[in-house]
């Protein structure tokens, strides 16, 4: 998948999706969390941003209508992550590990001043690899983590070629 193609999927997970967001946006998708919004402020949101709400809660959809939803059944956050998947035909993703996993901002790469002092010393990666969140200033970098969500991903979606 291109990159336009993952910016015609914008989502906006309710408060019980959070884990279902971090997932998203790991694969490069900007995905809105915040489990303190109300369910009106939710929906505003996803309509005035053309969101498409990822809910599990029937009384949002009933009673709120957003004007894009997918009503998310599963307990598992990858098996809602494969709801998504199928519902909305996503493909392979191509963007992976772009967007910043805690505040969905686009990650950037890093000044040579920026990995001296925050990246940890032993640590040999090079600059290239590291990215920076401008929105809550977390570094990123592959690392064993990194590793481990590939893993489960590759796992729960064969066809996908990571």
């Amino acid at each position: 998948m291109n990159d336009a193609a993952n910016e015609a999927y914008r989502f906006l997970a309710d408060a019980m999706l959070g884990r279902l967001a971090r997932w998203l946006r790991m694969l490069g998708y900007d995905t809105w969390y915040d489990a303190a919004a109300d369910d009106h402020s939710l929906v505003m949101r996803a309509d005035y941003e053309r969101r498409i709400v990822l809910t599990r809660d029937r009384h949002l959809i009933e009673h709120l209508r957003p004007a894009r939803v997918l009503r998310i059944v599963s307990d598992d956050p990858l098996l809602q992550l494969r709801e998504v998947v199928s519902a909305c035909r996503i493909e392979a993703p191509a963007a992976c590990f772009t967007r910043c996993m805690v505040c969905n901002t686009p990650l950037q790469p890093v000044s040579e001043e920026e990995y001296r002092l925050r990246v940890p010393r032993g640590l040999e990666m090079p600059i290239a690899l590291v990215r920076r969140c401008p929105g809550c200033a977390r570094v990123y970098w592959p690392g064993s983590h990194t590793a481990r969500m590939l893993g489960r991903l590759r796992e729960r979606f064969p066809e996908w070629r990571l």
